[in-house]
């Protein structure tokens, strides 16, 4: 059943449990990424149909069970991420798996009982990572929210610096700008990192001139954001209100959030049962029990005038056409949810503007958690992040130690191409690097390249 690893394998021996949305994620990418997988899943059907589509070993069987993971070669595998749609399956996966063998462990939990405990469970159970993809989307969609004219809004040096996505409009400041033009003009501390022209990526130099319709990406530390984007006149409020239709965990997840920061909050749910649990769990927002896809409704609900709109049901097409709706009869913000659905051309062909992806969040973390288990050196990943349809990646280094790109000027560092150094966090200060800037040991570090699979801060270097 197993197959032992050669010595020009570099890669983990993984053991994914769960062959679901997530599950088939994780295996495209960590494929990409060069490791031995092993899958388990109590559906023959499933295991058929992606050991067909990859070179992976399939198992059928109860991940949980003791004898499945001996069968699977547990004794020899690196880590066990369990994501079936059980909490309680997936915690019980990895403590049987952690008392097999020495094998790290993660475990997607999505309860909101579960997730309040997670420092506690992930002591007690010896877990490496408790992964929660409706929180972390809702923790996503909150921080466009807070920032609407952005696309999508990643924060990473532990929410010191942000990385915000932003399509220049017809006659905006910007367009015919170069970079360097930008940043003899304005000066504190943000950097364009990425543009995204038609289908083509730039990872821009100076002379590049930046044009209407382009989606650009640029770096900022957390407060210099807002500024930047009144400055190049754009609307930095953050929203008042908004309307989510759907009632499940993710909803749960968002209104909280937003109701903490104080912005009122509407939930269309069709269950009655969940109606009357949410208004115990959310006293502050406002619960509906009735068909978020009827259009009377929507009106009556105020979809006109709302500032914000997300869909949030637990079907993908409805989101899309509620979007797709919403745009036609109202100027609000709107976050799209995409689960499952594979056709991204597609989706980025209809122009849904914000869309969330709460299996790829999912994966990242993961992917993040497996690039820097592969023992690096001088370095250790904190934050990765795949930008433009995993055409570029952000990824933030831990520079633990002194190496070839430490104390070395930025501008005489043979650095490939197609790479920027975005910021250098010095003891939680965000610094936007010159060329004369130098990289330290106890830095982090975030990198945006369109190359793929860095492991170590060295890999910058050519």
């Amino acid at each position: 059943m197993f197959k032992p690893k050669t010595q020009e394998q570099h890669g983990l021996n993984i053991i994914i449990v769960g062959c679901g949305k997530v599950g088939a994620t994780l295996v495209e990418q960590l494929i990409k990424e060069g490791h031995d997988i092993t899958i388990i899943d109590k559906s023959p059907k499933k295991i058929q149909a992606i050991t067909n589509t990859y070179d992976i070993m399939g198992l059928v069987g109860n991940g949980a069970s003791y004898s499945v993971l001996m069968e699977a070669g547990i004794e020899d595998t690196d880590l066990i991420i369990a994501v079936t749609e059980s909490d309680e399956l997936n915690l019980l996966c990895c403590t049987v798996a952690k008392q097999a063998t020495d094998c790290a462990a993660i475990a997607r939990v999505r309860t909101p009982d579960y997730s309040r405990e997670v420092g506690y469970l992930r002591e007690k159970l010896g877990l490496a990572l408790i992964i929660n993809p409706e929180l972390e989307a809702a923790r996503e969609v909150a921080r466009i929210l807070y920032l609407p004219t952005a696309l999508e809004v990643n924060s990473f040096a532990h929410g010191q610096a942000e990385l915000i996505k932003f399509q220049i409009p017809k006659g905006n400041l910007l367009d015919g700008m170069s970079i360097a033009e930008l940043g003899q003009s304005y000066t504190s501390g943000i950097l364009v990192c990425a543009v995204e022209r038609q289908d083509e990526l730039f990872i821009p130099s100076g002379d590049f001139r930046l044009q209407a319709g382009d989606r650009m990406s640029f770096v900022a530390p957390r407060n210099a954001a807002r500024p930047f984007l009144k400055y190049i006149g754009s609307k930095t409020q953050r929203v008042k209100d908004t309307l989510i239709i759907g009632g499940g965990k993710a909803a749960y997840y968002l209104a909280s959030r937003l109701i903490s920061a104080g912005i009122s909050v509407k939930i269309i749910e069709q269950d009655a049962q969940r109606c009357e649990e949410l208004s115990i769990l959310l006293p502050k927002a406002v619960i509906i029990n009735g068909d978020g896809t009827n259009e009377e409704l929507l009106k009556e609900e105020g979809l006109q005038y709302v500032e914000s709109f997300v869909p949030l049901t637990g079907i993908d097409e409805e989101n899309i056409l509620l979007t797709l709706y919403a745009k036609q009869v109202s100027k609000a913000k709107i976050i799209t949810k995409i689960n499952r659905i594979t056709f991204k051309n597609v989706i980025n062909g209809l122009d849904l503007g914000s869309v969330v992806y709460p299996r790829y969040i999912t994966a990242e973390a993961i992917i993040a958690y497996v690039r820097a288990k592969k023992d690096s050196m001088h370095s250790n990943i904190e934050t990765l992040y795949h930008m433009f349809d995993s055409r570029a990646e952000a990824i933030e280094f831990l520079v633990d130690k002194e190496s070839a790109v430490t104390n070395i000027p930025l501008m005489d560092l043979p650095l490939k191409k197609d790479l920027l150094v975005s910021f250098i966090n010095r003891n939680g200060d965000i610094l936007i690097p010159s060329g004369q800037d130098c990289i330290k040991a106890g830095d982090t570090v975030m990198i945006v390249t369109t190359h793929t699979g860095f492991h170590d801060i060295q890999d910058i270097l050519k």
